[in-house]
C-alpha cells in the first residue's frame, strides 16, 4: 500500500508528510508556553503519557555471560539407607502433594551424574531391590555471593550430607563447608577456599520487584550442568504451607529439579530470590516455580554468617486467622488481624498483659492483616526489643508495650489423639448437644483436671458449624462455661445484642482455639 501510494502520487504523500510533521509540531508547541493559553478543562482532557518502565529484552545472554560465573553446581554426599527419609527441613506437604516432587532429591552411587544411570525409585518412594549400597550424591544449585568463597543454597540440598562439594562454571571442583543452615526458611550458607578471588553477585532489594518484572533463572536441573531459563514474577507473597515465614515470589521460568538452591536475577544481574519449590503434577516444570525473595535471604544469610544460626524473636502466642465470621464476633469492621488463641505462661505476650481472644491489630506501628504478618514482624525483631502493639481486648482498642524475647530451638510435641465423647446430652444450643465434663467424659477424650468446660457429645441433623463433637467449649463471648446453662445463656445474651456470631474458645484434643458460632436458626 505505501508503495503504490508513493508511485502514483508522490506529490499528496508529501503534503500529508508535511500535514502529520505539522500537527506534531503544533502539539509540541501546545505543551510548552502555549499550554497556558488553553482552558483548565481542554488540558485535563489531554491522556497521560504511557511511560514503559522495563523494556523487553532482545536477548539475555550479555545477561547470561556476566551472571553464570558466580552460580555453582553442588553435589552433597550422603550415607545411603534402606529407605530414603525425609530430609530435616523439608517442608511436609501431604503425601502426593505436587509440591513434594521438587524436594525430592535424585540419588545415584557416587562418581556418576545425575540422571545417568541413576537407579529408578519404587511407586512406594524405596530403593529398588539390588540397588547399591554406601554413599549416594544429591545435586543441586547455589551461587557465590562473596569472592572470598560463599555459597548460598537451600538447606534440603546439603542437609544430612557428610561431604558438600562446589563446582565452579569452569569445572573447577571445591570442597565445602557449612557455615550454618535455617530448616525454617530452607538457606544454607557454606564457604569454599580458593587461590584466587570468585567471581560473585550482589543481592536486589527485592521490595521493588513488581508483578510482571523479566527474570531470568539459572541452575542446575537434572544435573545437566549450567542452565538459563528465563521468564516474569507472576505472583508476590505466596504461602505454599512449607513454614511460617512463608513469603514466596512466584515465576514462570522454568525451573526442574537440581534448580533448588539456585538464583534468579533481575536484569540489572542482581539476585531477587533464591529458586526452592516447584508446583509440579509430574516432577517437571509448569511454568509454577517458587523463589524465597532476596530481603529475606539475605537477612538470614548475614546471620549465618556472623553467628552460624539464625535468632528470631519470640512473643510467645499462639494465633489463628480471623474470618469474617470471627471478625463480626469481635466487633472488628473486617477479617483482618491475628486473634490470639494461646497465651504461653511467663512470655512476654504474657508479660505485656495479652489474653486469649485479643485480635493483634498492628506490630511496631505496621498493620497486621495476616498472620503471616505478625509472624515474621516477631522473627525480625532482635531479642531484647521492645515494640507497641494495638490490639483489640473486650471490644476496645488499646496499645500494649512487648519486650520480645528470644525464640528457642525447643519444638512443640502434639497432643494424643482423645476418645469418642459420651451421647448422652444435657441440653441442645444451636444444634449443638452439650453435657457437663464429668470424670467419665474427661477420662474418654483424654482431657486433664486443668481442662475446665461444657462437652459437646452431638451435632443435630443438619447443623453447619465448625465446631465437633468432643469438642470442649471452654469461653463463650469473654466469660467461662462450666455448664450447658451457661453456653445457652451466652448465646442468647449475643442474640439479643443483635449480634450475628460469637465467638467460642473450644479444646480440641488439647489444643484451645477459637471458632466462631454463627446466631439465627439452628
Amino acid at each position: 500500500m505505501t508503495t503504490t501510494l508513493s508511485t502514483a502520487r508522490p506529490s499528496r504523500t508529501r503534503r500529508l508528510r508535511r500535514t502529520i510533521a505539522a500537527v506534531l509540531l503544533g502539539t509540541t508547541v501546545l505543551t510548552g508556553s502555549a499550554l497556558s493559553g488553553l482552558s483548565a478543562s481542554h488540558a485535563q482532557a489531554t491522556p497521560p503519557a504511557v511511560t514503559m518502565v522495563q523494556d523487553t529484552p532482545a536477548s539475555f545472554a550479555d545477561l547470561a555471560a556476566k551472571v553464570s560465573p558466580a552460580v555453582v553446581n553442588i553435589a552433597a554426599t550422603q550415607e545411603a539407607k534402606p529407605e530414603r527419609a525425609q530430609p530435616r527441613g523439608m517442608p511436609a506437604f501431604p503425601p502426593g502433594s505436587p509440591f513434594e516432587e521438587f524436594f525430592r532429591q535424585f540419588q545415584n552411587p557416587q562418581g556418576g551424574p545425575q540422571g545417568q544411570n541413576a537407579p529408578d525409585d519404587d511407586e512406594d518412594g524405596a530403593p529398588p531391590q539390588g540397588s547399591p549400597r554406601g554413599k549416594t550424591g544429591a545435586l543441586g544449585s547455589g551461587f557465590i555471593i562473596d569472592a572470598s568463597g560463599y555459597v548460598v543454597t537451600n538447606n534440603h540440598v546439603i542437609d544430612g550430607a557428610s561431604e558438600i562439594t562446589v563446582t565452579l562454571q569452569d569445572g573447577t571442583a571445591l570442597p565445602a563447608t557449612l557455615v550454618g543452615r535455617d530448616a525454617k526458611t530452607d538457606i544454607a550458607l557454606l564457604k569454599v577456599k580458593s587461590e584466587k578471588p570468585l567471581p560473585a553477585v550482589d543481592w536486589a532489594d527485592s521490595a521493588k520487584t513488581r508483578v510482571g518484572d523479566w527474570v531470568m533463572a539459572v541452575g542446575n536441573p537434572f544435573g545437566l550442568g549450567g542452565t538459563v531459563t528465563k521468564g516474569i514474577v507472576s505472583a508476590r507473597g505466596r504461602d505454599i504451607h512449607s513454614g511460617p515465614y512463608d513469603d514466596y515470589f512466584q515465576l514462570d521460568a522454568a525451573i526442574n529439579r537440581g534448580n533448588s538452591g539456585g538464583p534468579t536475577f533481575d536484569l540489572a544481574g542482581n539476585v531477587i530470590g533464591i529458586n526452592t519449590a516447584i508446583y509440579s503434577p509430574n516432577g517437571g516444570s509448569v511454568g509454577i516455580g517458587f523463589a524465597i525473595p532476596s530481603n529475606l535471604a539475605k537477612e538470614v544469610v548475614a546471620q549465618l554468617r556472623d553467628n552460624g544460626k539464625v535468632e528470631r524473636g519470640w512473643l510467645g502466642v499462639k494465633i489463628q486467622e480471623v474470618t469474617p465470621e470471627i471478625a463480626d464476633s469481635v466487633g472488628l469492621p473486617g477479617a483482618k488481624g491475628a486473634l490470639v488463641a494461646e497465651v504461653t505462661p511467663d512470655s512476654p505476650a504474657a508479660k505485656a498483659g495479652l489474653r486469649q481472644g485479643d485480635v493483634v491489630l498492628s506490630y511496631d506501628g505496621k498493620p497486621v492483616d495476616t498472620l503471616r504478618d505478625l509472624t515474621r514482624r516477631v522473627a525480625e525483631t532482635k531479642a531484647g526489643g521492645t515494640v507497641d502493639l494495638k490490639i483489640l481486648h473486650q471490644g476496645r482498642e488499646k496499645t500494649v508495650s512487648v519486650h520480645i524475647d528470644r525464640l528457642a530451638d525447643a519444638t512443640q510435641v502434639a497432643s494424643a489423639e482423645g476418645g469418642k465423647a459420651e451421647n448422652s446430652a444435657a441440653e441442645a444450643v444451636k444444634g449443638l448437644k452439650l453435657a457437663t465434663l464429668d470424670q467419665a467424659a474427661r477420662k474418654r477424650l483424654g482431657m486433664d483436671e486443668a481442662v475446665k468446660g461444657v462437652v459437646v457429645t452431638g451435632l443435630a441433623p443438619k447443623t453447619e458449624t465448625p465446631i465437633r463433637p468432643g469438642d470442649v467449649i471452654v469461653r463463650v463471648g469473654d466469660e467461662t462455661v462450666k455448664t450447658p446453662a451457661d453456653v445457652s445463656r451466652k448465646v442468647a445474651e449475643a442474640e439479643k445484642a443483635g449480634q450475628k456470631a460469637v465467638l467460642v474458645l473450644i479444646n480440641r484434643q488439647g489444643n484451645e482455639t477459637f471458632v466462631a458460632l454463627k446466631l439465627g436458626h439452628a
